[in-house]
């Protein structure tokens, strides 16, 4: 195993430049600065009129741009040396800061709802507000749900504790769970999250049957607990969907993020239609495996083993380049500016923060943290990151800082567009084994983050459909809708267990109402771009603007610069059809 690097023996050129964001000796006066301007705001509290709004909307804004800024410089920090007590002390500062930064804020939202509609409809189309538009359509667009003075604040006691479900499970999901322990590796060890995803992947099968049965034997001996307290979370999420008078759990979610129901149907409708396309590539699975029996917990096995080419940094950003160059001259001189500008952390070092992600700051270049390693996953990761950092890039230069940061709806889009854009790429050239890995990692790709999350959000209108209904949402009840429910989406050719009935209770995102059919559309959006932009040379333009809208327009209008309108069933019947094909591919390559 190779030594990990230390931070000093790393060349410049392979670390971000945090200097472009501000220096350390900033870091005081700056905190000091977002203190006093938090004072500043809450004298405002109760205050608000049509004819102060501006100066306190300008004001929160200022603050939150000094906030970021601090913020994330210290995080990035932090990140670099998880064990400099310096930055973790400082990382923690700034999180508090934040939340004052919320509280000092927070009448901000209900003092606008409570301003007639015709003075948020003048604030709106004054110039002076430009910046502020898309917040103001926002309050105008839900002020129907606002309820009165008295009941409001009703709603916002009842809000101080009716998220503790989410935390309760936190709590439970990462301190109190006992997975039990495992041989693993010469040793005795504890079963994590971590431990239990690599040996999901490991091809020892009775390795994998032990973790996973251990695995789910900690959540089901306290299944009652757990079912009672996602009950609950569901309870209080069509509480407040009534009490603000939505038609639904589900409508109030997706209304308030301003996306119509029906893409949540279109989801659900198609994805069911293709359903029998997963079934084939299930059973596949099987018979690569030669597994007499496939069980859950072999569906993470690779049917493909990792090509065995390691990619050295320059390498990999020389591959991913190449497949981004459709995206044409302006976009590929940003992206090979990245490399040598600071932009980017490329190496393991000692106690650096594992993984990857990319950060943005309105005031300077994105940044991306990664651990490169050189394997044909690394090379993908860091196409997935910097499709989000040129995201930031093209919102940042053209929206103003208040329209720059983009809903979580589309902030998967451009990741796996370079994803797909990279996979079709290196498919032109490759051969044998190699061709027969991207053809397996791509329908994984989609059968994880497009099949299972739209698994888990029909879950999810289950249980909230059932509160509506006024029915109880036992233990047993959920269990085993789930358990018919992996049978819909996997088909016969795996045994549907009896542990993995209980895999809703282990679903961190259950407790963010209606949050995962978003890595659905996400991923189906796509891959509908990718092949445009592959077609159609012309259509690049529509992607830049795109990536530029921040969220200057409401989410639905952003997608139409690319010609995507999710309230119709073609583009999700396309991404099923562009499942169908890799998968007829796949075969191919494993049998010719």
């Amino acid at each position: 195993m190779p030594e990990v690097l230390t931070r000093d023996t790393v060349p410049a050129a392979r670390k971000w430049d945090l200097s472009a964001i501000m220096t350390e000796a900033e870091i005081p006066a700056l905190i000091e600065e977002v203190k006093s301007g938090c004072e500043e705001l809450r004298a405002f509290s109760g205050k608000m009129t049509p004819e102060n709004a501006l100066e306190i909307l300008l004001t929160m804004s200022k603050v939150s741009y000094k906030l970021s800024k601090v913020y994330v410089f210290v995080h990035l920090k932090s990140d670099e040396n998880k064990a400099d007590a310096k930055y973790q002390e400082l990382a923690e500062t700034v999180s508090m800061l934040a939340v004052t930064f919320g509280e000092a804020t927070s009448f901000i939202a209900p003092s606008l709802s409570a301003m007639k509609s015709s003075d948020l409809k003048k604030m709106r189309d004054d110039k002076k507000f430009e910046y502020f538009t898309t917040m103001l359509d926002d309050v105008i667009r839900e002020k129907k749900h606002l309820l009165s003075a008295k009941e409001e604040a009703l709603l916002a006691q009842v809000g101080a504790f009716s998220d503790d479900f989410h935390t309760v499970f936190t709590m439970f999901d990462n301190v109190d769970v006992d997975m039990g322990e495992i041989e693993f590796e010469g040793k005795t060890q504890k079963i994590t999250h971590g431990l239990y995803s690599l040996i999901m992947q490991n091809p020892d099968k009775e390795l994998r049957r032990s973790a996973y049965e251990k695995m789910y034997a900690g959540y089901i001996k306290n299944i009652n607990v757990l079912a009672a307290n996602y009950a609950g979370n569901v309870k209080a999420t069509c509480f407040y969907a009534r009490a603000r008078k939505y038609p639904s759990a589900l409508a109030s979610a997706l209304q308030r993020e301003n996306i119509p129901v029906k893409v949540y149907d279109n989801l659900l409708s198609v994805v069911e239609k293709y359903a029998p396309s997963m079934h084939k590539y299930v059973a596949l699975r099987k018979k690569a495996l030669r597994l007499d029996v496939l069980n859950m917990y072999d569906l993470y096995l690779p049917i493909v083993s990792d090509v065995d080419v390691l990619y050295e940094y320059d390498k990999a950003y020389e591959i991913v380049t190449e497949a981004l160059r459709p995206l044409g001259e302006d976009y590929l001189s940003v992206f090979s500016s990245a490399k040598e500008g600071g932009w980017i952390d490329v190496e393991e070092t000692e106690n650096k923060k594992s993984g990857a992600y990319s950060w943005g700051f309105y005031g300077a270049h994105p940044y991306v943290l990664l651990n490169h390693k050189g394997t044909v996953h690394d090379v993908f990761t860091l196409a997935h990151e910097m499709g989000h950092a040129m995201h930031t890039y093209y919102s940042n230069k053209t929206q103003c800082y208040e329209k720059s940061d983009y809903v979580i709806f589309v902030a998967e889009i451009a990741s796996t567009v370079n994803e797909v854009l990279l996979i079709k790429h290196l498919l032109k050239s490759a051969q044998g084994k190699e061709r027969s890995y991207l053809l397996s990692y791509y329908i994984d790709m989609i059968r994880t983050t497009l099949f299972r999350q739209t698994m888990f959000a029909e879950f999810e209108k289950f249980s909230h459909e059932t509160v509506e209904k006024g029915e109880p949402l036992s233990a047993e009840k959920m269990t085993s809708y789930y358990r018919e429910l992996n049978k819909k989406y996997y088909g016969d050719a795996v045994v549907t267990d009896r542990e993995i009935g209980y895999e809703w209770a282990r679903i961190p995102h259950f407790y963010r109402d209606f949050y995962v059919y978003k890595y659905a559309t996400g991923i189906t959006c796509a891959i509908n771009i990718a092949n445009r932009i592959l077609s159609d040379p012309s259509y690049v333009q529509k992607y830049k603007a795109f990536l530029s809208a921040g969220s200057s327009l409401p989410p639905m209008e952003i997608l139409s610069l690319v010609d995507l309108d999710l309230t119709k069933k073609t583009p999700f019947e396309f991404a099923m059809r562009e499942f169908g094909a890799t998968l007829k591919e796949l075969v191919s390559s494993l049998y010719a």
